[in-house]
């Protein structure tokens, strides 16, 4: 359950590049939040790919 509201949580961006000690810390922060993105777009193609060979081999 904790897992699933860290998740949730709105990470202010804003303030933490406001709050960044350089400007390669706000690479990392853009990293960091293409992250979740990245992931989602990932397992949704893996599951496109699995059920198109599934309805294929069929």
């Amino acid at each position: 359950m904790n897992l699933l509201v860290s998740l949730l949580q709105e990470v202010n961006i804003e303030e933490k590049l406001k709050n960044a000690p350089d400007d390669n810390y706000s690479i990392g922060v853009f990293i960091g939040s293409m992250i979740p993105f990245v992931v989602l777009v990932i397992i949704a193609y893996l599951v496109y790919r699995y059920n198109k060979k599934r309805v294929k081999d069929e």
